[in-house]
């Protein structure tokens, strides 16, 4: 979001270690003259006695398809309990996996991602044969058996119904299997909350570092509305200590007070998500929120010359505790200073010199591949272009994350053009069937909560994931402000965020 110079505007614009076994079924035989139909990657993710949770990922390699089936044997007698991201049947060993309303197109090159909870006894062999839509899948071999820590010593005649595994209890180490979010049991996990604004912009207006108390009193307020998850926005120059920053509110004494705030956050057993706000360079084109080249409002894209080393410093301060999430930029909009989408989905990926913008810019690859060089396995989220409104290109131009930890952001106000169920259907939908998905800020600018209502259906009718803007005392006039006191008292707009959080199961 844009805020205002002080406060009266808004602004507008690790991965989890599992114990996991994982092959790719694909190629030809040799000789054979066409490519198989489909790719398969079948995984497992977590495994106990007598059960496990697992997953299958299929690639369409053929024509695109309208509507999509995958069938497997499984050759050891496992038995699903519990299937998601498609409708899971099976009949003897044949299982199949058909598709949802929402994932049923396939096209070619596109991929579709199922989850399971599974039982087995006495060994859990992986199935080596798949078909999509009947057509069959080459397969180069089953890879590795799973080995159980405590296999039973009496297989049962009738294998048992198994509950999916437990959540952990706190804040989990997230994640990521096919299009969910994972715990450290393997227990699929969503997150819910709100955006804890101030540390983007105070800094570098020289008024503080948090715009009103991150006490612990205030961080257990958000925790009784039964936020899981907070957002913590930050300032790039104010993390880096550069001398265009009061001395009192940069540095070292900035770093401390995220840090101070992050485990606030973990020890009320809400997830902390350290978010990039606002960043250096000069951009004065279309839609500019300033014409200052220091961090002091949203620029389209983060650049390369101080954002690599913001994001190696932060990578490096949390890499040894995955329970943080990494959220690389807050609202890129290259699109407005490009002349085409292409160039815009280019820019965000690639960075270096992008049409329209006149500072170098450190692309989405750029950032991802910098806190993967530290060594942090931490969950990234990575959001889309047009203020994170659009995702129509994600999966397309999505960077390549060595440690496979990988998700998608996006943000959406009543007043963007991607807000309403079409647009989600057509755009958002395809994204969520692949990778887990968390709309980042949700909002809406009248004092009221019948948008973002919507929107908490659309994504709880898929398991998905969202944050509302914002937990500050703001005039709702001038922005989604969630709160008009740091006790947790709702404003209006607060109201049906908190009455819904309230109201989901743990």
């Amino acid at each position: 979001m844009r805020h205002p110079p002080r406060l009266s505007a808004l602004l507008s614009g690790a991965a989890l270690t599992m114990a996991s076994t994982a092959f790719a079924l694909m190629g030809t035989a040799p000789g054979a003259a066409a490519e198989p139909a489909c790719t398969v990657e079948y995984s497992v993710s977590g495994q106990w006695a007598g059960g496990y949770q697992g997953a299958v990922t299929v690639t369409n390699n053929s024509a695109a398809l309208s509507g999509w089936s995958l069938g497997f044997d499984f050759p050891a007698g496992q038995v699903v309990s519990q299937g998601w991201g498609g409708k899971w049947s099976q009949s003897a060993a044949t299982v199949t996996v058909t598709n949802e309303s929402w994932n049923g197109s396939l096209g070619t090159g596109a991929k579709a991602t199922a989850g399971f909870i599974a039982s087995w006894t006495g060994t859990n062999t992986a199935p080596t044969a798949f078909s999509l839509n009947g057509a069959p899948c080459t397969t180069d071999g089953a890879g590795p058996t799973p080995t159980p820590t405590t296999p039973p010593t009496t297989p049962p005649t009738t294998p048992p119904t198994l509950p999916p595994p437990t959540p952990v209890t706190g804040a989990p180490e997230l994640g990521v299997v096919g299009n969910k979010f994972v715990d450290q049991n393997g227990a699929v996990r969503r997150l819910h909350g709100v955006n804890r604004s101030g540390g983007e912009f105070m800094c570098v207006q020289g008024h503080g570092i948090w715009d009103g108390p991150v006490d612990d009193a205030s961080v257990k307020a958000i925790a009784d509305w039964k936020a899981n998850t907070v957002r913590i926005p930050l300032n790039e120059e104010c993390w880096l200590g550069l001398d265009n920053i009061k001395p009192e509110y940069r540095g070292t004494n900035y770093v401390n007070a995220v840090k101070d705030l992050v485990t606030r956050v973990l020890a009320h057993g809400m997830t902390p998500v350290v978010e990039l706000h606002w960043t250096y360079g000069q951009y004065t084109g279309n839609s500019s929120g300033c014409s200052d080249v220091h961090a002091s409002c949203q620029k389209p894209m983060p650049n390369a010359r101080y954002t690599p080393a913001f994001w190696t410093s932060v990578a490096n301060t949390f890499k040894n505790d995955e329970r943080v999430v990494f959220d690389l930029f807050n609202e890129p909009y290259p699109d407005r200073a490009t002349s085409t989408a292409a160039q815009a989905w280019s820019c965000w990926r690639d960075g270096g010199t992008c049409p329209g913008i006149g500072y170098e810019v450190a692309g989405m690859q750029d950032l991802l591949d910098t806190v993967r060089a530290t060594g942090a396995k931490n969950l990234v989220l990575v959001p889309g272009i047009a203020y994170s409104n659009d995702l129509s290109q994600w999966l397309t131009y999505r960077p390549t994350d060595s440690a496979a930890n990988l998700a998608a952001a996006w943000h959406v106000y009543n007043f963007n053009t991607c807000s309403n169920e079409t647009c989600w259907n057509d755009t958002l939908a395809p994204v969520a069937a692949q990778v887990p998905l968390l709309a980042g800020e949700i909002g809406e600018n009248t004092c009221g909560h019948a948008f973002i209502d919507r929107v908490m259906k659309w994504f709880d009718d898929r398991g998905l994931s969202y944050l509302g803007w914002t937990w500050n005392t703001w005039n709702c006039n001038s922005g989604p402000a969630l709160i008009s006191s740091y006790d947790g008292t709702p404003t209006a707009f607060g109201i049906g965020l908190r009455d819904h959080l309230r109201s989901l199961t743990p």
